[in-house]
């Protein structure tokens, strides 16, 4: 079972625990905040993008294929109104380097988001999750 502790700071900021490292959450100065931290709903997209990134890698590895750089931007849309929450998620994944083939890649991400990622399972029973894959600047999904 994984724990995550989350003890209350002062105004809205809370200090979390994770595994033994420890971060700051706080919520915007306009609704009362420090602004001393990352919001939760973008850490849920940072989840989400770490967790298909790290898959990513490791099978591309596997693969022996090892980009000269390689990150994932995940973007979320908000709904306006309450609560808000995200009704759709875009993950890029943005890759550069020699010999990369668009049909490795596409493989690499199907089996992250569709067989590893567990935050991505979660994740896409109740919101869209669109992908788009980016290889030395040419969109290619």
């Amino acid at each position: 079972m994984d724990t995550v502790d989350i003890k209350w700071n002062e105004q809205m900021s809370f200090i979390v625990d994770v595994d033994g490292h420890s971060c700051i959450i706080d919520a915007k100065t306009d609704v009362g905040g420090l602004d001393e931290g990352p919001r939760p709903k973008p850490l849920l997209l940072s989840a989400l993008g770490g967790c298909t990134a790290m898959d990513v890698i490791s099978i591309l590895r596997k693969m022996r294929i090892e980009p000269e750089s390689f990150h994932v931007v995940v973007d979320g849309e908000l709904t306006d109104e309450h609560p808000k929450h995200y009704n759709t998620i875009i993950i890029k994944y943005v890759l550069t380097g020699e010999n990369i083939k668009p049909e490795n890649v596409k493989k690499a991400v199907k089996l992250s988001e569709e067989s590893y990622c567990g935050v991505s399972h979660v994740l896409k029973k109740a919101i869209e999750i669109q992908t788009e894959i980016h290889i030395n600047g040419e969109i290619v999904v």
